[in-house]
């Protein structure tokens, strides 16, 4: 049996949409938001009809980033489910926002039902097409490698449409992007959907070298070459020889350097330095930067003619904040991936975090989210990733909150208890982080003994032994 989620308090609609979709589908219906999510949690559905009202948490009409946090719970359970906008004529508008958004259509009150049953077409129709794109994204993706091309994002999308028209190819690529946005991972999938998978691929972090070796590192050198140079040393292009080379921050590198860069891109030779030989080169360059090298070129600071030999085939990253709606496709592959390396079973993330996830800002992009999964999963006690794992700031002045929230059935002296374990395991969590899980020193900090950590410890289900793998 399929089933079908109306959340609307319009008794009607819930009727006209049962009507309409029996026997093929049974169709469930929530009165208000809290039963609409409660009822969601227990079955999959095929499609989700809510009402707008529901989406809004205060009376305010929402933002197109309000809609995009108000379907997060839905996509975080069911990324795929379509869901339908269910408005009133007099809120056409935001209902058009709220597709925008990522919900697959809208209806008006009243309900129509051949307008209802147009919309269910098209989406099965937008389901069938989409089924087929993905079956032939999935043909050319590796196994290993679909969890990382997931997104809902459409500027994510494009990037994954141009590696796989360019991956098959020699082409040189650039990559432009904040720090931390990725750039590594998609020259790595270039790499491996390439014809050169099987050979070497080697990555140069030109910031992380040396001004006066970048051309040794890069180029090798001959012994005498240079104080020092005692022996031959072959460089990083002899040795991606018929491979793949990714050159990360590459407008660090010296003004000579660069020269020589500019001669394997036109000719394919180098010498080393030192030496007088051509060497023939067949390697497929992969570029990164985060800053914008046609400024830096227009300024001086780089080789007009090698910048227009890197810029063959740009690819834009976007960075995190500028695609919030995959950060739970993410943060869920991290999990697993953590789940795959140690021995914990955390099943999912409080939705609660992950709330918080989707609003903060980001400044270390895709990086900085998975340390804090890594961080979140070593600290963590229970099932699920949950508010006290994650740095305070995260959640900025809505911690408390975060932490305890109002049940106005709970007595103050009850209230009072929770709040104090609350306080007391986010607490020991973070001192036992500081310390890395030894025990001595984080009960000096406290200023207990040994014996009452201990205590704790036993009391909260905390394990010392979690904390010592960090790095």
């Amino acid at each position: 049996m399929k089933y079908i989620l109306v959340a609307s308090d319009n008794q009607a609609t819930g009727n006209t949409i049962r009507e309409c979709l029996s026997p093929e589908y049974r169709v469930d219906v929530a009165s208000d938001r809290n039963v609409c999510w409660e009822i969601f949690n227990q079955r999959r559905y095929e499609f989700v009809f809510i009402d707008i009202d529901f989406l809004r948490r205060e009376k305010n009409a929402l933002s197109f980033n309000d809609y995009k946090q108000a379907f997060q719970p839905f996509w975080q359970k069911f990324p795929s489910v379509p869901i339908i906008v269910l408005a009133p004529q007099a809120a056409i508008r935001e209902a058009v926002n709220a597709v925008k958004a990522g919900a697959s259509n809208y209806l008006a009150y009243p309900v129509s039902p051949t307008e209802l049953k147009f919309v269910i077409e098209n989406i099965h129709e937008a389901l069938r097409t989409q089924s087929e794109l993905d079956y032939l994204r999935d043909e050319f993706w590796q196994r290993d490698s679909l969890s990382l091309v997931r997104t809902k994002n459409p500027e994510m999308k494009k990037v994954f449409a141009k590696i796989r028209l360019v991956a098959p190819t020699k082409s040189t690529v650039i990559l432009y992007g904040e720090t931390g946005t990725g750039k590594g991972v998609i020259a790595k999938l270039i790499r491996q959907h390439s014809n050169r998978r099987e050979k070497s691929f080697i990555t140069v972090h030109c910031g992380a070298v040396p001004d006066t070796l970048v051309e040794s590192e890069l180029f090798g050198h001959e012994k005498g070459a240079f104080t020092g140079a005692h022996r031959r040393k072959l460089g990083k292009f002899e040795l991606a020889q018929s491979g793949t080379i990714f050159l990360d921050e590459v407008a660090t590198i010296t003004l000579s350097a660069q020269v020589k860069l500019l001669q394997v891109l036109q000719e394919k030779t180098f010498q080393r330095v030192g030496g007088e030989e051509d060497i023939f080169c067949d390697v497929r360059i992969i570029a990164a930067t985060n800053v914008d090298l046609k400024k830096l070129s227009d300024e001086g600071a780089f080789r007009k003619d090698l910048y227009y030999r890197l810029h063959v085939f740009p690819i834009e990253v976007p960075s995190l904040r500028e695609r919030r709606e995959d950060i739970p496709f993410l943060a869920e592959t991290f999990l697993q991936r953590l789940n795959d390396l140690y021995s914990k079973n955390i099943s999912g993330i409080h939705p609660r975090v992950m709330d918080a996830l989707s609003g903060y800002s980001w400044p270390g992009n895709v990086r900085e989210l998975e340390n804090l999964i890594e961080r979140a999963y070593i600290l963590e006690t229970s099932s699920i990733l949950t508010a006290e794992s994650f740095p305070a700031e995260l959640f900025g002045t809505d911690l408390k909150a975060a932490l305890l929230s109002f049940n106005g059935s709970v007595t103050m002296p009850e209230a009072r208890r929770r709040g104090v374990e609350h306080c007391e395991r986010y607490y020991l969590n973070e001192l036992l982080a500081l310390h890395k899980g030894r025990i001595k020193e984080s009960a000096q900090t406290a200023g207990i003994s040994v014996r009452q950590l201990h205590k704790l410890l036993t009391k909260y289900q905390i394990r010392k032994d979690d904390f010592k793998s960090r790095t």
